[in-house]
């Protein structure tokens, strides 16, 4: 076995993401019965996440289904936005950025649309890996494993040379049956010595 290739994923990982209340505080501050926004935003939630809205339409979304002026518009957006990116994960961050040129680096994400310029503006994953792939751009969502062939084209490498890290068990899952060497994320020693142990095998 010969690792050529190290690719990640970005909430949960590379980024380290609160719990989402969000939803929970707007409900209660627009009078709404709880789980009604996922309830009506179900749709657009899906389509901004295969990119088959944009930004255009969830904020149209949001104000026509939710009864929200553009102040309110503005504030609920910004609240989404900073829990979907979280704070850096540093450690994991250098980490991943020490990796090159030895290996060719990237990440897929499930994503939303508008994320790529925010997390560039934010965390500089551009410059980081040498490969991105977001759900919202690709039209795929992991475990699909479709997205998974997708990171292995972009990269130049087949599967059994890459090694995947992500913190659902579901995803990672997905890319093991892609013969992708994939490791759930629990905490960055333990992630960064399952990679180092693949790398050196």
């Amino acid at each position: 076995m010969t690792i050529r290739a190290v690719v990640f994923d970005i909430g949960g990982v590379l980024e380290i993401n609160p719990e989402r209340v969000a939803p929970q505080r707007w409900e209660a501050r627009l009078g709404l019965p709880a789980g009604a926004i996922s309830e009506r935003l179900s749709d657009i939630w899906t389509g901004g996440s295969i990119g088959t809205v944009g930004l255009n339409e969830v904020e149209q979304a949001v104000t026509g289904r939710l009864g929200m002026d553009d102040q309110q518009l503005a504030e609920f957006m910004g609240d989404l936005w900073r829990e979907y990116l979280g704070t850096a994960n540093t450690e994991l961050i250098e980490y991943a950025r020490q990796l090159r040129p030895e290996y060719r680096t990237g990440i897929v994400s499930n994503s939303f649309v508008g994320a790529r310029e925010r997390e560039q503006a934010a965390y500089g994953f551009e410059v980081l890996v040498d490969e991105i792939v977001y759900s919202h751009e690709a039209g795929l969502l992991k475990p699909d494993p479709r997205i998974y062939a997708l990171i292995c084209e972009r990269l130049d490498v087949v599967p059994e040379d890459m090694v995947f890290l992500d913190d659902s068990e579901l995803c990672a899952a997905g890319a093991r049956d892609a013969s992708i060497h994939a490791i759930v994320y629990q905490n960055n020693v333990q992630a960064i010595a399952d990679i180092n142990a693949l790398l050196r095998a």
